[in-house]
């Protein structure tokens, strides 16, 4: 049956195109082995990095958060002229 041989064909390809999803965490800091128990080995943090970590994603969330703030403010009130404008 033709139709069984195009079926096995197309999953035979489709299988052959699929990438190894383990090569995104081969040049990771933690890195990636098939053979160990654990297969991340992430690197120890001391608690002087951790709040440093902490307060830089703090420092950027607070910066992200006025950026958004302002530009909404300014098409807000573009919005609101253009409406006292039209009527």
């Amino acid at each position: 049956m033709p139709f069984a041989e195009s079926f096995q064909t197309t999953l035979k390809n489709n299988k052959t195109i699929m990438t190894d999803k383990s090569k995104h965490f081969k040049k990771t800091l933690g890195g990636f082995e098939w053979s160990g128990k654990n297969q991340f080995d992430f690197p120890e943090a001391t608690p002087q990095q951790l709040k440093e970590i902490r307060e830089s994603i703090q420092k950027e969330n607070r910066l992200k958060n006025v950026k958004l703030f302002f530009i909404l403010f300014v098409i807000g009130v573009t919005a609101l002229l253009c409406l006292i404008l039209l009527f």
